[in-house]
């Protein structure tokens, strides 16, 4: 099994990417729907988090409100901490069961967006980093319906371009086109995965 690590700023591109690798063959474990499944309405993980932060992080059906919830935590580091410290052990165990689910000639990449911040790129065979210069970042994160002040916001709260490439193997420039980035998946395919596949 080769295990990639896949990450990268929000609004770089790691979903365009992990579509890339997944046409290649390539088997996606997704952190952020991980993230998702782990506060559904019923699931310990949702209890803990309105626990922590109180029904009014609800919907009226009671689901988690996520807007409600980044509006606390975007502001309070140590807010941000506390829900980390619920969801990230549930995030972890859950993908840890889905990899170890996996044949053992996949080539597995999990898309882990905090692997920097959460200190996780030892455990990978290969870490491979997603970039977009910061004006292209803030333009797809208010196509998406931030604001421009909470997409940089978001962008500052998360590690740094220098920290992501300090431990990354491949670094892919996704500030261009898609066949642009299209090229740079298969060179990275061709150059780091098949040798390992024989």
């Amino acid at each position: 099994m080769l295990r990639i690590g896949l990450t990268g700023g929000i609004g770089s591109g790691k979903s365009t990417v992990a579509g890339l690798l997944a046409a290649r063959g390539a088997r996606i474990v997704d952190a952020d729907r991980i993230a998702r499944e782990v506060v559904e309405p019923g699931t310990p993980g949702l209890q803990a988090v309105v626990a922590a932060f109180g029904q009014e992080v609800l919907t009226a059906e009671g689901a988690l409100d996520r807007p409600a919830l980044a509006a606390v935590v975007f502001a309070d580091p140590d807010a941000r901490r506390r829900l980390d410290g619920i969801v990230h052990p549930l995030v972890r165990a859950r993908a840890t069961e889905l990899v170890a689910a996996a044949p053992p000639d996949a080539v597995v990449v999990q898309d882990v967006p905090l692997l920097v911040e959460t200190g996780q790129a030892a455990s990978y065979d290969l870490v491979l980093v997603v970039e977009a210069d910061l004006d292209t970042r803030v333009r797809r994160l208010v196509g998406r319906g931030l604001s421009e002040e909470d997409a940089r916001a978001r962008i500052a709260a998360q590690a740094s371009d220098e920290q992501r490439r300090a431990v990354a193997d491949v670094v892919l420039d996704n500030s261009g086109s898609i066949e642009d980035l299209e090229a740079q998946v298969d060179r990275f395919w061709a150059e780091r995965v098949a040798p390992v596949l024989g």
